[in-house]
């Protein structure tokens, strides 16, 4: 299943629309972290830094409830509560407050600074601080986001590193994109009861496969075309991903004999052959005259692309940075990304969905932090890709993933999902300090953890 990843505006509305009301709200939130302190923290004695907006109003909660089951808890406050909320909250803890500055660390530390809505950077007297207190915890929460990162970009804004991010009610797009994801530690969503979130940005989910029909071929079962160029094993890389999910897998213009099933095949043949389902061009293309030939032959071809590396650079000097129609899927890093698409302002989600609406194509926006954007607006952000990943031939894989699969449904935004998942899963699979030769290996067990 998926989960929505919501905005600081789309939580504010969701906290609003709530069957419940703010201050119940802000009860279950404490309580949730309260006994993620308790289950995680070991016992041991906890100092809960509060802000003086709603994020310290569940510190103040929480403080009261682990105090209640016997813990020995500290707060330290930044400045006195401001929202009414947390003005509440703050009245109901009989116990000392420290100021943040000269706090005493404790072998437990719980950030509740600043959560959802922060969009500048730390004083650097609170930074300092936080820096200080932190460096001596053994064990660091972070409730909501860690105090210092851009909710909606995931900008650092002088966080530090967190053991554990508690997500109120549900992800924020700083939970999954670079550079806070890795602030975040191990991010834990926190149920407190906002009851149904719909958001147009959302994780990955396994792919839904359906085992092949007794009236099935090697056709109907998607029928993919990889296009070899200058550097063959690139493309024959690409092939060998598609094989596993793909029916019927055919090379053109390649040299390289790859494994027995792969089949060599002639353009011409390819352009009058309805049963071809998607045709995946880039891997190991070039950049010559004769990769630019390769690339408008299939542009003229009445069947769906998946455009990927030197065809990036080729379509861009074709077509400019409006695309072509039947360019179905982009897989850009981050370099191609802005080679093509220039230097796009906001966010990777924003940038990825602003770039597929222009072209018309799915976009995914490679790294760490995949961003799959569709041109309509829906958007998925890949968790916990492996950084094993980031090694030579990894995209060629990726590129051969999305083809299979859009050959076999048609539909380029869930292909494109699919594929990211499935090229992480089979990297999860492969283990540690892999090559990209070894992925194709791990498909079919992709598959089968989906299943």
């Amino acid at each position: 299943m998926t989960e929505p990843i919501l905005t600081a505006d789309e939580m504010r509305a969701a906290e609003a629309a709530a069957p419940v009301s703010l201050s119940e709200l802000m009860d279950r939130a404490g309580r949730a972290i309260a006994d993620a302190v308790w289950r995680y923290g070991g016992g041991r004695e906890t100092l809960i830094a509060c802000g003086p907006g709603n994020n310290g109003g569940d510190g103040y909660v929480a403080a009261r409830l682990l105090r209640g089951q016997g813990l020995n808890v500290r707060v330290a406050a930044l400045r006195e509560p401001r929202a009414p909320l947390a003005i509440a909250a703050r009245a109901l803890w009989d116990g000392d407050i420290e100021p943040l500055e000269t706090a005493q660390p404790a072998p437990v530390l719980l950030d509740c600074l600043f959560g959802t809505g922060l969009a500048r950077p730390l004083e650097p007297e609170t930074g300092h601080a936080l820096t200080r207190l932190a460096s001596a915890a053994r064990f660091r929460f972070a409730v909501d986001l860690p105090s210092g990162v851009g909710t909606d970009d995931g900008a650092a804004l002088g966080a530090v590193p967190m053991d554990l991010t508690l997500a109120l009610g549900a992800l924020k797009p700083a939970h999954c994109l670079q550079p806070s994801k890795a602030l975040c530690g191990q991010v834990r969503t926190l149920d407190i009861g906002l009851g149904q979130l719909v958001s147009s940005l959302e994780t990955l989910a396994a792919p839904q496969f359906a085992s092949p029909k007794p009236t099935d071929n090697k056709f109907t079962r998607g029928y993919v075309v990889v296009v070899g160029g200058r550097m063959g094993g690139a493309a024959e890389l690409c092939a060998r991903a598609a094989m596993p999910l793909a029916g019927f897998v055919a090379m053109v213009g390649s040299r390289r004999h790859g494994p027995a099933a792969l089949v060599h095949k002639r353009w011409d043949a390819i352009a009058i052959d309805p049963r071809v389902g998607a045709i995946v061009i880039g891997p190991g293309l070039g950049r010559d005259e004769d990769a630019h030939a390769k690339l408008s032959a299939a542009l003229e071809i009445e069947c769906p692309l998946v455009v990927d590396a030197d065809a990036i650079h080729a379509l861009l000097a074709l077509r400019g940075r409006e695309g072509a129609g039947n360019v179905a899927i982009m897989t850009p890093h981050e370099g191609e990304f802005r080679a093509f698409f220039g230097d796009l302002p906001g966010s990777k989600v924003e940038r990825a969905r602003a770039a597929a609406a222009r072209c018309g194509s799915v976009i995914v926006l490679k790294g760490d932090d995949s961003v799959i954007a569709a041109p309509d607006g829906r958007s998925r952000i890949a968790t916990g890709l492996p950084g094993w990943l980031a090694t030579a031939g990894t995209g060629d894989v990726l590129a051969g993933l999305a083809g299979a699969r859009l050959a076999q449904s048609g539909d380029a935004f869930a292909a494109a999902c699919d594929a990211v998942w499935l090229h992480g899963e089979a990297a999860r699979c492969a283990g540690s300090a892999f090559i990209a030769d070894d992925l194709p290996g791990h498909v079919a067990a992709a598959i089968a953890a989906a299943l």
